[in-house]
């Protein structure tokens, strides 16, 4: 069994074959199959009720459908097909398991089912499989999806005896026809691939296609960029490889190696290990070989070359793509061949080839061709851009803590030098007072010595010691003066140092 769901969420339209277009307006003109004569009720009431449902039913879906036999199942998901009660009408039912913790990698979070969810509700064309109804339960979302009961494309193509290369294109047309509808509405499937590929019945004269599995598809909203890694290796784009960023292009990448495969029965880029695919694919490393397109156009080969182009906006687009001369010439070919009635062209497409790589494509799925270990390298890489995104942050924060560091320092040897300054003035303003200081000690000796000669002489003393006595007095309040002027200068510059230490540490 393959790792990848063949089911996804489809709904049952009436559809009929015209040029009018679509009467609900949510079809491109460039799809006539996509025409719409009519409505069942029944429609109309499951059109709104998924027009306004904005929760799942918390109820058990056993209660409105009986589950049959097991149609196909993947990592996180299992594929049952199932009876609607009451109609009897059948479906697929679709069950995923939910991540129970964030943390967890088993089960599939609640962000990526919503995600897928709210695409499928989005989307309503002939080649796209469509929503019919959600439940929920505690380990479950259930979708309700359309039976498409065809099988694969590759494998229907692979079974008949004989193919030509415009019966292939007219699958091919049909699958660019569904692409165009979802690029229109921004949508990327990002998992193109023949196992995505499926028709609603093969038991009729022209098979339709569905589009299946939208479980890693996403919008592509202008400004946001989005990248990621996840696919199956063999038919991802470059710039999905190289983890840049990601757009509607990587769709048209797909649609190249698909046409690749169908046209020659062989795989352009796919290696003996995922490793050397992805290689391939970096390198866009392929070529025509003759063995294998020996019977195919040149047109054809042109318009694989112009969507296996490594740069995304060099690639062709889908609204390009279907106005290929390629695609445009088989259209005139069939339009002359319905007007003349004659039998179509037998060009020969080699469909044993293409059988041998569906069954090798089958029984090498899981070793080589899933993409379960692929999304953990997803993870891997996640983690390391955001360890590279750290490390960013914490060198920025280096750089700014290491310019703190050199700001403060300037701080500091500015108001260093200030001090030195500062300190060298109050130098000057002691040694001046030292100086007046010797000045009244001497004068006070000269004093004591004038006072003992006084004793000589009263009277004569007596006038003398008056004298000095004054003049001391004089000298003791100029000393005074000269010392409460040195004191208040003193405090002041302390004052001042204080203040300027405390604006440093701020």
């Amino acid at each position: 069994m393959k790792e990848t769901l063949r089911y996804g969420p489809l709904w049952e339209p009436v559809w009929s074959e015209g040029d009018g277009g679509s009467q609900l307006g949510d079809f491109p003109r460039s799809c006539p199959q996509a025409s719409v004569t009519g409505l069942s009720l029944e429609r109309k009431v499951l059109e709104g009720r998924l027009a306004t449902m904005s929760t799942f039913r918390q109820e058990d879906v056993e209660d409105h459908y009986e589950m049959g036999e097991e149609l196909g199942s993947g990592q996180f998901a299992i594929v049952r097909k199932c009876r609607q009660k009451g109609t009897g009408k059948e479906y697929a039912a679709k069950f995923i398991k939910k991540r129970r913790l964030s943390s967890s990698r088993r089960g599939v979070s609640r962000e990526e089912i919503e995600r897928e969810v709210n695409i499928l509700r989005e989307i309503r064309h002939p080649n796209i499989i469509t929503l019919h109804d959600i439940f929920e339960n505690k380990t479950d979302v259930v979708l309700i999806l359309e039976l498409v009961s065809g099988g694969e494309l590759f494998d229907f193509l692979a079974e008949k005896e004989s193919l030509t290369e415009d019966e292939a294109t007219q699958f091919l047309k049909q699958i660019l026809d569904g692409v165009h509808y979802l690029h229109s509405k921004r949508i990327a499937h990002f998992d193109l691939k023949p196992e995505n590929i499926m028709l609603l019945d093969k038991n009729v004269p022209n098979p339709r296609i569905k589009l299946i599995d939208f479980g890693i598809a996403h919008k592509i909203e202008a400004g946001n960029e989005f990248k990621n890694i996840f696919g199956t290796p063999e038919f991802v784009a470059p710039e999905i490889v190289n983890y840049e960023p990601l757009g509607l292009e990587a769709d048209m990448w797909s649609i190249g190696v698909i046409t690749y495969i169908l046209l020659s029965g062989a795989s352009p880029f796919l290696g003996e290990t995922k490793q050397e695919t992805l290689t391939n694919i970096s390198a866009v490393n392929y070529d025509f070989d003759e063995e294998y397109f020996s019977n195919t156009s040149e047109l054809a080969k042109d318009f694989i070359r112009r969507l296996l182009v490594k740069d995304p906006k060099r690639r062709m687009t889908i609204a390009q793509s279907l106005e290929h001369s390629w695609i445009k010439a088989i259209r005139r070919r069939n339009v002359r061949r319905e007007d003349s009635g004659r039998k179509p062209e037998r060009r020969r497409l080699k469909t044993a080839r293409l059988k041998e790589y569906t069954i090798k494509s089958h029984s090498s799925m899981p070793p080589n061709n899933t993409y379960i270990n692929f999304e953990r390298f997803s993870k891997v890489l996640e983690e390391v851009a955001a360890a590279e995104e750290g490390l960013r942050s914490l060198e920025h924060s280096r750089r700014l803590f290491h310019e703190d560091i050199e700001a403060l320092t300037a701080i500091y040897e500015e108001k260093e030098a200030w001090y030195r300054e500062e300190n060298e003035s109050i130098g000057q303003d002691l040694r001046r007072l030292r100086q007046e200081l010797h000045k009244t000690e001497a004068l006070q000796r000269q004093a004591q010595e004038e006072a003992k000669c006084a004793l000589l002489g009263a009277s004569g003393l007596k006038r003398r010691f008056s004298r000095l006595e004054n003049r001391y007095e004089a000298l003791a309040k100029q000393v005074a003066s000269e010392m409460r002027f040195v004191q208040d200068l003193v405090r002041a510059m302390e004052q001042e140092k204080l203040q300027g230490v405390e604006c440093g540490l701020r």
